[in-house]
């Protein structure tokens, strides 16, 4: 049995947020779902768990905005990568940003995929519909972290 990672979006806009939500579960998926509005609360998740919130052995699929307020996604992003067990985590830029710097930028420091958001909401949805269908094909690895 398939065990599904936890994804992980962090992302400023609550709209964006309800709309990636909605989307992954119009393509099908069931996983659990954390939404964190700043990179500074997704870097507290992994490097500072408040009592009791154990990361050790559990798969995690992270979708970084890279506009953000507190820690930008980029910061975060080098974090992670940077993170001798940490650097394991699928970690899918999702942004507006198209500079091809800040997409090579993204690459060389570790995401995994790189995806513009559409600004049309029907372009929206549907890529993030399509992203959906392609997390179903993604095996993830366990990871453990502070």
């Amino acid at each position: 049995m398939k065990v599904e990672p936890t994804i992980l979006i962090v992302e400023d806009d609550e709209g964006h947020a309800i709309l990636i939500r909605q989307n992954l579960e119009a393509a099908g998926l069931s996983n659990q779902m954390k939404h964190f509005r700043d990179g500074q609360a997704v870097l507290d998740f992994f490097f500072k768990p408040e009592p009791g919130q154990k990361h050790e052995a559990h798969m995690y699929l992270v979708l970084l905005d890279i506009r953000m307020p507190k820690v930008d996604g980029i910061e975060v992003l080098r974090r992670l990568k940077g993170d001798p067990e940490l650097r394991k985590l699928p970690v899918i830029m999702l942004t507006t940003t198209d500079d091809l710097r800040e997409v090579e930028r993204c690459h060389e420091l570790g995401c995994n995929v790189y995806i513009q958001k559409p600004v049309d909401y029907d372009r929206f949805a549907e890529a993030i519909r399509r992203l959906g269908l392609f997390v179903t094909l993604l095996l993830v690895p366990q990871v453990k972290s502070a």
